[in-house]
């Protein structure tokens, strides 16, 4: 008996700590907010970064929690800590932790935005689309703020946009940046590592006086990124 307890207690306790850690915020800049979510990813618990942006007309949510369970809880969060809904959302690639929410909050009834790539994309594997489509470059005025959009080339995936946030000058490079600690490039299954440095260097191009810049994983806010990824990609090129 003792020792069926014992076993019963280990279930308990790893079915605990397997769980995904919490859903956390912080404030980037007036009306400006990182928001870090948890998944696992070859045995590995991973962070997935994005961003929201709070206007007199509501929160614009750049992206989804990776969780799925987090999804909820974001809202509320939201609610709670601005008194305020999410009236539109945009997906800045296919991938899980991009697109994942699209689903949920057009359940919502949430505005869902996804260039006409990702759409495709989405719609080809069998995943939730985004309710209304756009082109890369677009800009969208919500409560008195731009959130320009850029499709600066493949990278990550073929279908990878940028969210450019021009009054605190903040980039959103979500995961066609790699944060300044990465030590590889993560997932390539879909890139086009060798067009990857060309569309780096059209986004400095593009922006050239970034002051913060957020990762879609990993830690930091600098502008350097942008050059690390460049770094990462040359070491990628002269692996056998």
């Amino acid at each position: 008996m003792k020792s069926i307890f014992s076993a019963m207690l280990c279930l308990i306790f790893s079915s605990v700590f397997a769980q995904n850690p919490k859903l956390k915020i912080v404030k980037l800049a007036p009306n400006l907010y990182k928001y870090t979510s948890y998944n696992t990813y070859k045995g590995n618990i991973v962070d997935a970064n994005a961003i929201y942006l709070v206007t007199k007309q509501g929160v614009v949510v750049i992206d989804a929690p990776w969780d799925a369970t987090q999804f909820q809880p974001f809202l509320d969060s939201i609610k709670a800590k601005h008194n305020q809904k999410v009236v539109l959302a945009i997906a800045t690639h296919s991938h899980e932790d991009r697109a994942g929410g699209l689903e949920f909050f057009k359940a919502k009834g949430i505005k869902t935005y996804a260039t006409v790539k990702t759409n495709k994309i989405l719609s080809a594997t069998k995943k939730p689309t985004a309710q209304f489509t756009f082109n890369g470059d677009t800009t969208f005025n919500v409560g008195g703020y731009k959130i320009q959009t850029f499709f600066p080339g493949e990278g990550h995936t073929k279908d990878n946009i940028v969210v450019w946030f021009g009054q605190n000058k903040l980039l959103y490079g979500g995961c066609f940046v790699k944060s300044i600690d990465s030590e590889d490039l993560g997932y390539v299954g879909e890139a086009n590592v060798k067009q990857w440095p060309q569309s780096i260097k059209n986004l400095q191009k593009k922006y050239p006086y970034v002051k913060l810049l957020i990762p879609g994983h990993g830690n930091g806010n600098t502008p350097k990124a942008l050059n690390h990824t460049l770094e990462l990609l040359k070491a990628a090129e002269v692996k056998p």
